[in-house]
């Protein structure tokens, strides 16, 4: 029987045709070619320095003057005048406002008429204790008679004190019915117009007395947590920065807005010029250090396992691994770190989205 054409020759001796010898060329071929490189991307990167955490705060204020308090009647009443509006000047003593003291005119002519019938009561009951007392020694009356005019006599001494405490306190509600000012100062607001029934208590004026000057700020209770007290702050007028001044922090509000929760922080003012006014808006300006952090650039910034992450380049080997960090700052450009990463570690600044763990890297830039 004959062999086909084409066909693969088993016979010994007989040479294999040429279908197969290309096969084997090609299998060969291929267990020689080498195993393709690997994939190295070419990354930029930062070495990381470890600093202190020194952050420049600036917020914005008004100024106000250190002592401040509102004048209140100290009666109820309907008010006649107010004599000082805000802006002016107030000294001591000075009458701001007036009551109607009708009602407090009768109770002192009340008190002025009981305190005078209240001696001629005292003296009649002392001249009958007198003589009751002259006839018990002699035995022409009785011990009932004498207790009772001495009895008498107790009770018209103190009517007379009565008589003598409520013409004072007339005297003083009268007075009530006029507003004066204690301190030289500034009226800073006003509380009722005259014609109104005013209740004890109301603010009448707010006064600003005159001597010292704050900076008041609304301050996040971050940064009053890493500030110091005794921190130098500098204030300058918000329309005109040249216009400055020197302060300390004075008094910090021990309780937070229920609505802005900041905290109300007083700088105490050293020698203000006349241009920083009452109620002038200020910038205060201040440094606060929180102790040694890790500032990297933004854009070295990275996501794994819901947390911020970096990639980390390994010199030894140069491959680069994710390493969670705990971010205390984020700002505009760079993001500041307190852990996860040490001085010295190289960081992956840019192609960050391209890499996986373990992946070679070629470097294209390290900066410190």
């Amino acid at each position: 029987m004959g062999t086909s054409v084409g066909a693969v020759s088993s016979i010994p001796g007989r040479t294999a045709p040429w279908p197969a010898l290309i096969l084997l060329a090609l299998l060969s071929a291929c267990q020689q070619a080498e195993a393709p490189p690997p994939d190295i991307r070419p990354v930029k990167t930062v070495t990381v320095e470890r600093r202190a955490d020194e952050q420049s705060v600036s917020l914005t204020g008004q100024i106000r003057a250190q002592d401040e308090v509102s004048l209140a009647f100290r009666t109820d009443g309907r008010m006649l005048e107010r004599s000082a509006n805000i802006g002016d000047q107030v000294k001591p003593g000075q009458v701001v406002a007036r009551l109607d003291p009708q009602n407090q005119q009768n109770a002192l002519r009340s008190a002025q008429a009981s305190l005078s019938a209240a001696p001629g009561q005292l003296t009649q009951a002392r001249n009958t204790f007198e003589r009751q007392q002259g006839l018990l020694q002699k035995g022409y009356t009785t011990r009932a008679q004498f207790d009772d005019a001495q009895q008498a006599r107790q009770t018209a001494e103190a009517q007379v004190d009565s008589a003598q405490a409520q013409l004072r306190n007339a005297q003083d509600q009268l007075g009530y019915t006029e507003l004066q000012a204690d301190a030289p100062g500034t009226v800073t607001a006003k509380g009722a117009e005259p014609g109104e029934v005013v209740k004890a208590g109301q603010m009448i004026v707010q006064v600003a007395r005159q001597g010292g000057r704050d900076a008041v700020f609304d301050v996040p209770a971050h940064l009053v947590r890493m500030g110091p007290r005794q921190a130098t702050i500098t204030i300058a007028l918000a329309d005109d920065p040249s216009v400055k001044a020197i302060g300390r922090v004075r008094e910090i509000a021990p309780q937070a807005d229920p609505v802005t929760r900041t905290y109300q922080v007083k700088v105490g003012l050293t020698d203000p010029p006349e241009a920083m006014r009452l109620g002038s808006t200020v910038v205060g300006r201040a440094s606060a250090t929180s102790g040694e952090v890790i500032e990297v650039p933004a854009t070295a910034l990275t996501e794994a396992n819901g947390r911020p992450a970096v990639w980390v380049v390994d010199p030894a080997t140069q491959t680069v691994a994710l390493r969670n960090i705990d971010v205390v700052r984020y700002d505009p450009a760079s993001v500041t770190v307190s852990q996860g990463i040490e001085a010295g570690d190289v960081v992956v600044t840019a192609g960050v989205q391209a890499l996986r763990p373990g992946q070679k890297v070629r470097l294209l830039g390290v900066t410190s």
